[in-house]
C-alpha cells in the first residue's frame, strides 16, 4: 500500500501525462511544421527548417539530452553513492536527491515526447521514433515500480531491487543510444553538422561512466595509502618489522 507521500507523487506525475495528452492536436501534427521523415526523400535535397521548427527540434533534443543523457545517469550515481555511504543522514539525502533527479528526468522526457507528438510528423518509419515510443512506456514503468518499493526485510524486496535496477540501467542506456540516433537522424535530414554535440555527449557519458566505476574502488584506493592499525601501534611483545628484516632476524635466531 502506498504511503501518502508516494501517492501524491504518483498522482502528480499521472496528471502531467494526462494534461500532455489532452493538449495534443486532433490531427496528430501541427500545420506549421514540415514532414521531418520524408522531406529529404521527396526533393532529394536537405530539408530546410523554418525558425519555429528548428527551435522545436532543439527544444526536443535538449529535453531528451537533459533527461536520458544527464539526470538519469546522475540519479544512478546518487543511489549508488547512498548505498556506499556510512552516514545514515548522508545516505538519506543522496537517496532523496536520486528520487528528485529521476522524477525530473521522467517529466522532461515526457515533455519532449509531447512536443514531438504535437509538432512533428510521427510515421514511426525510422528506428529513432520506434525506439523512442517503446522507451516512453518502459520509462514510466520505472517510477511506478519505485513507488511500490517494499520495505527492507520484506519478502520479495530482493526481486524488486533486481528488476528496478535492471530496468533503470536498460532505460538509461537505451535512452542515451536514442539520443545519438536522434542526432544522426537530424544530420541526415538537414545535412547540418552534429559533430560538436556528439563529441560533447560522448565526453559527458564517458566521465559519468568513469565516476560510476570509481565509486566502487574509492574506499579501497584510500586504504592503500594507510598502514594497518597493528603496524601503527607496535608494542614490546609484538614488534612489526618489514618483511625482509623479519626473514633476516629469523635466520640469526636459528
Amino acid at each position: 500500500m502506498l504511503v501518502p507521500g508516494r501517492r501524491r507523487l504518483l498522482v502528480l506525475c499521472t496528471s502531467f501525462v494526462v494534461l500532455s495528452l489532452l493538449t495534443l492536436p486532433s490531427d496528430g501534427s501541427s500545420n506549421s511544421t514540415e514532414d521531418l521523415n520524408q522531406g529529404r526523400n521527396k526533393t532529394g535535397h536537405p530539408l530546410e527548417l523554418t525558425p519555429r521548427t528548428a527551435f522545436q527540434l532543439k527544444l526536443h533534443a535538449l529535453f531528451h539530452w537533459s533527461s536520458f543523457g544527464l539526470l538519469m545517469p546522475v540519479g544512478i550515481l546518487l543511489v549508488r553513492m547512498s548505498s556506499k555511504s556510512k552516514s545514515g543522514r548522508c545516505s538519506r539525502v543522496l537517496f532523496y536527491c536520486h528520487v528528485i533527479s529521476q522524477i525530473a528526468a521522467v517529466l522532461l522526457a515526457t515533455g519532449g515526447a509531447a512536443l514531438s507528438l504535437m509538432n512533428f510528423e510521427n510515421s514511426f518509419s525510422n528506428s529513432h521514433q520506434r525506439v523512442g515510443l517503446a522507451l516512453y512506456g518502459f520509462m514510466w514503468l520505472q517510477p511506478i515500480i519505485g513507488f511500490f518499493r517494499p520495505e527492507r526485510g520484506v519478502k520479495g524486496r530482493s526481486l524488486w531491487f533486481f528488476f528496478h535496477w535492471l530496468l533503470g540501467i536498460a532505460v538509461c542506456a537505451t535512452g542515451i543510444v536514442n539520443v545519438y540516433s536522434g542526432l544522426r537522424t537530424y544530420h541526415e535530414r538537414t545535412a547540418r553538422s552534429v559533430s560538436l554535440w556528439t563529441g560533447l555527449l560522448t565526453v559527458e557519458i564517458s566521465f559519468l561512466a568513469f565516476f560510476y566505476l570509481l565509486i566502487d574502488r574509492w574506499s579501497y584506493m584510500i586504504k592503500q595509502g594507510r598502514l594497518p592499525v597493528e603496524q601503527l601501534r607496535p608494542n614490546d611483545n609484538h614488534r612489526t618489522y618489514p618483511t625482509t628484516l623479519r626473514k633476516e632476524l629469523g635466520m640469526v635466531q636459528e
